[in-house]
């Protein structure tokens, strides 16, 4: 209460609001009325922004949707591609490539990714927009989702598309950088072992086209752990928007989250906490759907 209402605050103002927000109540009446406030989707009002944090959630989540989905299908394209040539080219360039750009990923911090990838591809090359999710003169697309590609794309505001687009490769790629090397050592793992087994000697023993062996037999085979590595990181990705937000201006969860613990927003920061903890078993449920499609025998047993 008295965070909320300031230092210069009286002191029957803060037993006033104290009050208010019901923390004059014994501490289990607080959790059995905060958890009944729940159930009904009230998460409290922000102290900082004055609205409700649903509200807010609601507002900031499509950003940080956007930015994670992004940030995992750079990982896709990157990670398994480079992971499968890295096996297949065992001990030699590639794969010594490979293994220093994974090593690079999982050792340097986000931030510092971050900060790298904006000076160079912003400041100094000029190849890609600054941060912030659009370019200072132009206006937000017509909201459908709050996702400012997919709006554009939908109302087919091109304009806003390209440009929505352009800002959202930098945050994603440094966003993506450390899913990318998770999964390419994990793909290489997983590629290395399949291929020593039985079955893959007899296939090129019969003769089938190298390419057939890979993508029917080693690759299928090796995507069930790169799935569940898949599902671990998109969680990384989660809490790592927290500083990609912070460094690109990005208006998302990550940003709302880190300024609602600078300004002892407690309310707002159990909203975000909630949200990340409903998450994480959701994108576990998509994993374990996805081995059905994988491994059929998931779906026998």
């Amino acid at each position: 209460a008295a965070t909320a209402l300031g230092q210069n605050a009286r002191e029957e103002q803060i037993a006033a609001y104290r009050t208010e927000l019901g923390l004059d109540r014994p501490v289990v009446e607080q959790y059995l009325r905060y958890m009944g406030r729940l159930l009904q989707g009230d998460l409290g009002k922000s102290i900082r922004t004055r609205r409700p944090v649903a509200d807010d959630l609601r507002d900031f989540l499509p950003a940080t949707i956007e930015l994670s989905l992004a940030a995992l299908l750079v990982s896709l394209l990157l990670g398994i591609p480079l992971g499968m040539l890295a096996a297949l080219r065992r001990n030699g360039l590639v794969d010594a490539g490979a293994r220093l750009f994974a090593l690079a990923g999982g050792s340097m911090p986000i931030f510092y990714v971050g900060l790298l990838v904006l000076g160079l591809f912003y400041r100094q090359l000029r190849w890609f927009p600054g941060p912030g999710r659009l370019d200072a003169v132009l206006n937000a697309p017509a909201h459908l989702t709050g996702i400012y590609t997919l709006d554009a794309l939908l109302s087919g505001n091109w304009p806003i598309f390209q440009n929505s687009l352009a800002h959202l490769i930098l945050p994603a790629v440094t966003l993506g950088y450390f899913s990318t090397a998770v999964l390419l050592r994990m793909t290489r793992s997983a590629m290395l072992e399949v291929l020593q087994q039985d079955y893959v000697r007899t296939a090129k023993a019969k003769g089938l086209a190298g390419k057939v062996v890979v993508w029917r037999h080693v690759l299928k085979n090796a995507l069930p752990p790169v799935l569940t590595t898949m599902g671990i990181t998109f969680g990384s990705l989660l809490s790592g928007a927290v500083l990609t937000e912070t460094i690109f201006n990005w208006p998302g969860l990550g940003r709302y989250a880190t300024t609602s613990v600078t300004t002892l927003d407690f309310p707002a920061v159990m909203g975000v906490t909630l949200v990340a903890a409903i998450v994480y078993p959701m994108v576990n449920t998509l994993v374990d759907i996805g081995y059905r499609f994988v491994d059929p025998r998931v779906g026998v047993e």
